[in-house]
């Protein structure tokens, strides 16, 4: 089950929940955990999303983080507004090869143009693999 905020707009709702945040997400294994503009969790599994020799893909650990930030960025614009990317870094400090990794979103600004997230993706034993940084534009639709 995923814990929302009460006052979101119910069509972000179905389009994060009823779509898992998008096809990438669902082809990952993503699972939605807690979703809010300032936080926000999630988890997804190794296995599936490994480089030849067995190591948690990079770029997988960026989707975790790119979808968790857009997602919050999301939430933070409201209706009628969108989120588009403009910038992402990572930087990957363990790896992993079995198990689930849990990502934790948070804001660090939460502007009306601009807002930034960073994202800790840990293992099952807590210990931190990767740092993402994002920082998303709003744009009214």
């Amino acid at each position: 089950m995923t814990l929302l905020p009460p006052d979101l707009d119910p069509e972000l709702v179905d389009r994060i929940v009823n779509t898992k945040g998008g096809s990438l997400s669902v082809k990952m294994g993503i699972e939605f955990l807690e979703l809010s503009a300032e936080r926000s969790v999630a988890r997804m599994p190794v296995e599936g999303n490994q480089q030849v020799i067995g190591l948690l893909h990079g770029g997988a650990h960026v989707v975790l983080g790119e979808s968790l930030g857009s997602i919050s960025a999301a939430i933070h614009a409201g209706p009628g507004r969108y989120a588009v990317g403009i910038e992402i870094n990572a930087t990957h400090s363990r790896s992993v090869t079995e198990g689930w990794v849990t990502g934790t979103c948070t804001a660090l600004q939460l502007g009306r143009t601009l807002c930034t997230h960073e994202i800790v993706n840990t293992d099952e034993q807590g210990r931190r693999l990767s740092t993402i940084r994002i920082t998303n534009l709003l744009r009214d639709q």
